[in-house]
């Protein structure tokens, strides 16, 4: 038998393909989006221009901005077979389930019966990357408000992103401050280069599927605990460190003399802190002081106890739990949420991938029985 190397378990380490699209330093703690920083990005920036940057490789004009956010608020439509699934699913249906089907439904309603709907060339796929970015952002908030029993609100395409998706949510207009806390919270989420859901997201395009076939499937695999969810379960022990009474520090100790998981802390890449949670702390911290909210302060306690304890520092999800909380979101749209950002970041990956494609497809390192091994008929076992 052909020997090969051993790959390490999960891939870690292992190069899977060029891209230009995001760089990590996990030992220096660096996010950038086409080499730019995701420090410079997450106060000076917008959604809308980060999605710009990660899809054409460069900065935008203000010209080109103000044509790209048109575009982009635009393609606010869902067809009606759509909205008809939305209220016809399950009661017990979740939002990530949801959301999976949906996508994939799209596939089947293309706007006015678009003649490139089934092509993955770039000017087709860039197309479908705006319709895809204001659809499932539109298909959160409706489902939300259905299994609510709220009528659904029209989008307002004067709004921005992240504006329109609260407005959608809520049927209010959000205040300045839920805007630009939820748009850099977009921001910190738009990619992580080839996390599990991306490259996911670069398979199946590298078999020349089409867009939505590629965002359906990297919606499933952010589905998974192990990817998406992390902050829903930080916020799930907040709710019951309060609803106990107890104290977050003790209640955490308690957790950890019984081996169990605390969510939030650690990451595969990151060897320092993650640099996405460096904002978000922020951003909790001024939500707290601005409605009174106790979620920072606990989450607070919590990170220095376990930075402490355990050497682990805090990653993206655990301050995404108590920032989307204090913007009064449900937790279980908080991985939903995850996707109405990274879709920017995988319909970039998508269109590189398509750009210049290679059909992606590993060897496995063989531990099975020795070849050749001997057939034993069936009346001889």
């Amino acid at each position: 038998m052909t020997t090969m190397t051993a790959a390490p378990k999960g891939l870690e380490g292992i190069i899977a393909a060029n891209s230009g699209i995001c760089w990590i330093d996990g030992d220096a703690g660096v996010l950038s989006y086409r080499g730019i920083d995701i420090h410079e990005l997450a106060p000076k920036s917008t959604f809308e221009e980060v999605t710009y940057l990660l899809w054409f490789g460069k900065l935008p004009s203000k010209s080109e901005l103000a044509d790209f956010a048109k575009s982009l608020a635009e393609a606010r439509s869902l067809p009606p077979a759509v909205i008809e699934f939305l209220k016809t699913v399950p009661k017990d249906a979740t939002p990530m389930e949801v959301l999976r089907t949906a996508v994939s439904l799209l596939s089947m309603y293309p706007e006015g019966n678009d003649p490139d709907e089934k092509s993955v060339m770039h000017d087709a796929n860039v197309i479908k990357a705006f319709r895809l970015t204001a659809q499932i952002a539109m298909i959160v908030a409706a489902f939300d408000r259905i299994r609510k029993g709220k009528p659904v609100v029209e989008a307002d395409k004067s709004l921005s992103h992240a504006a329109n998706f609260l407005w959608m949510l809520n049927g209010e207009k959000p205040t300045e401050t839920a805007i630009r806390t939820f748009d850099v919270a977009l921001i910190l989420h738009a990619d992580h280069e080839l996390n599990a859901s991306t490259f996911a997201a670069r398979v199946i395009a590298a078999t020349l599927a089409d867009m939505h076939s590629a965002i359906t499937g990297a919606i499933g695999a952010l589905k998974g605990p192990l990817h998406g969810g992390a902050n829903e379960a930080t916020m799930r022990l907040l709710y019951a460190i309060d609803k106990a009474g107890a104290d977050p520090v003790q209640y955490v100790k308690d957790m950890l003399a019984r081996k169990e998981k605390i969510s939030g802390f650690g990451h595969r890449v990151y060897k320092t802190e993650d640099p996405r949670a460096t904002h978000l702390r922020k951003m909790s911290e001024e939500l707290s002081k601005s409605t009174g909210s106790k979620w920072y302060g606990m989450s607070r306690e919590i990170e220095l106890f376990i930075k402490n304890e355990k050497k682990l520092n805090a990653n993206v999800d655990f301050y995404s739990a108590s920032t989307y909380t204090m913007l009064g979101i449900d937790i279980d749209l908080f991985t939903p949420i995850f996707a109405i950002s990274r879709i920017s970041g995988w319909a970039a990956h998508v269109i590189e991938q398509h750009d210049d494609n290679r059909l992606i497809r590993p060897r496995a390192d063989y531990i099975g029985p020795e070849y050749p091994a001997t057939y034993i008929p069936i009346d001889q076992r």
